[in-house]
């Protein structure tokens, strides 16, 4: 949680942007600092120097930060004194970042910014760059001496982290030669967002939900990840990485962590990514291409309605090769093998073009005899608590009461939490931006979560590129293929898509939504 009651935490810093100028400095980072800016957050010794290959003057950077900010911060700027005060620490670089000419002009302003402004040599990295730059450019930040400072280093990198495991561990090497693991920050932006950040306090913070977190009262748990929107302008790199390796290797699995884990032994980044790494090492993996058929779905969108307009199918999307077969949505049935988990399923799914934008977790408890009470078709509701993440945030406990008036007739009701109902809460970026900047490592990616990750997801790709026809297909604006609902029912399970209605929850898929 962010906090301005840490000045005592607060650090004096450089960061240097590459990728200065690009749209993820413009959407996320630019609004993100000054957000960070405005609450109190920042050292107001710092200086952000953003690099990037057109010429541009200082003065046209801070234009370009202006309206990134006026577009996309959750915070208007209200007072242009203030504003003059942020956007003078805001320096710009040109130099192309995959050769070292140009290197030693970076460093001068860098230095130049720590002299004008008494920063003590503290130095954030920001990757914003494609991912094929990252070892090249960390290289170069050691060899011409930008890693060599009196104060702390630290090289913040989005995804993806390799496209399998040894393209990952040949990247983590060259990145190590420079950068210590403790440096080393993989942004994963679900990490972030409150409700994710939320599951642990859920959990660990409550008796009531602890007793109950295990084989013996929950029956499965379905973490969902859904978008609306196709693959839009991402084409050139969606159809080499496709839905499994874009969002299950790192966001999906990243939550499932996050409700699996064991309590940690102390509230710090060390023993967190402990108890994170262990529900890796217990997830069991599908290796045989029938168990991945067994367990695994793919699919891709074909034409359909989505909020009331027509869409083209995902193989006729500008920058798709003809007859793709890129997934663009996968389901799975996994499971944990340790004692807490031992047969319950975890039901993941993700995909695009689906009938609404939904991230949440459900976790389903199991059913109590069915001869206690009776309602006239012997249904009762399942008791679920519902984790919304996006696109509104909250928690929903769904339980099972008397309807007023009726005969003994028994229905679902539930207890609702909206988290941004209330007030204007930070974006994910300005968490972790946060935590970069103060050493906090919690809700990062560890090299040992990545590794892992990648040998659990490396068999499943291997085995749908040895088998093409396990590709199946769903029209766009539905809730994915049929097949991804069989997975769920052999086990006598069922999909419960859960959304938010203002303050009232409704639960599709159990009898709420009748």
């Amino acid at each position: 949680m962010l906090t301005s009651a840490r000045p005592s935490e607060k650090h004096p810093f450089v960061m240097v942007i590459f990728g200065g100028a690009g749209d993820l400095a413009r959407r996320k980072l630019f609004p993100a600092l000054y957000s960070l800016y405005r609450s109190g957050l920042l050292d107001r010794r710092f200086a952000v120097v953003g690099v990037g290959r057109s010429e541009r003057e200082d003065e046209q950077y801070r234009q370009i930060v202006r309206e990134s900010v006026d577009s996309h911060s959750r915070m208007d700027v209200e007072n242009e004194e203030d504003w003059s005060s942020f956007a003078e620490r805001f320096h710009y670089v040109s130099l192309d970042v995959g050769t070292a000419q140009g290197y030693g002009k970076l460093r001068e302003r860098v230095e130049r910014c720590e002299r004008e402004r008494g920063i003590p040599g503290n130095r954030l990295f920001y990757l914003a760059i494609g991912p094929e730059l990252f070892g090249r450019v960390s290289s170069l930040l050691n060899e011409e001496h930008l890693t060599r400072t009196e104060g702390w280093k630290r090289l913040v990198i989005e995804k993806p982290f390799g496209h399998d495991y040894e393209s990952a561990r040949e990247l983590n090497d060259q990145i190590r030669q420079s950068f210590q693991e403790e440096e080393i920050y993989r942004i994963d932006h679900y990490l972030g967002k409150e409700m994710v950040q939320n599951i642990e306090v859920i959990r660990f913070a409550n008796t009531l939900f602890e007793a109950l977190w295990n084989n013996r009262y929950i029956s499965n748990v379905q973490i969902t990840a859904s978008e609306t929107v196709g693959v839009e302008d991402r084409a050139s790199y969606y159809d080499r990485a496709g839905a499994l390796r874009d969002m299950v290797q790192n966001h999906i699995l990243q939550m499932l962590m996050m409700v699996a884990m064991e309590p940690p032994s102390r509230l710090n980044p060390e023993a967190i990514r402990d108890e994170k790494v262990k529900v890796l090492r217990s997830l069991r993996r599908w290796k045989s291409d029938d168990e991945v058929s067994q367990n695994i779905v793919r699919g891709q969108y074909l034409a359909g309605r989505v909020d009331g307009e027509e869409v083209p199918p995902y193989r006729e999307e500008e920058g798709v090769p003809a007859g793709s077969v890129n997934e663009t949505y996968v389901a799975g049935r996994l499971f944990v093998d340790n004692f807490r988990w031992s047969g319950v399923p975890f039901y993941i799914r993700t995909g695009k073009r689906m009938r609404q934008k939904s991230t949440e977790v459900v976790i389903q408890f199991k059913d109590v005899p069915q001869n206690l009470y009776f309602n006239k078709n012997n249904d009762l509701g399942p008791n679920l608590l519902v984790i919304t993440v996006s696109p509104e945030e909250g928690l929903s406990l769904q339980f099972n009461a008397k309807k007023p008036g009726g005969d003994n007739e028994v229905i679902p009701i539930a207890m609702d939490f909206c988290n941004n109902c209330a007030e204007d809460t930070p974006e994910a970026y300005e968490s972790l931006l946060h935590d970069a900047l103060e050493g906090d490592l919690t809700f990062f990616t560890h090299w040992d979560e990545v590794s892992l990750a990648w040998k659990f997801v490396d068999p499943i790709r291997e085995a749908w590129d040895r088998d093409p026809e396990s590709l199946t297909f769903y029209e766009s604006g539905s809730w994915g293929p049929a097949e991804a609902d069989q997975i769920l029912k052999e086990e006598g399970h069922r999909w419960h898509r859960a959304y938010r209605h203002g303050t009232k929850s409704i639960v599709q898929g159990s009898r709420i939504e009748k």
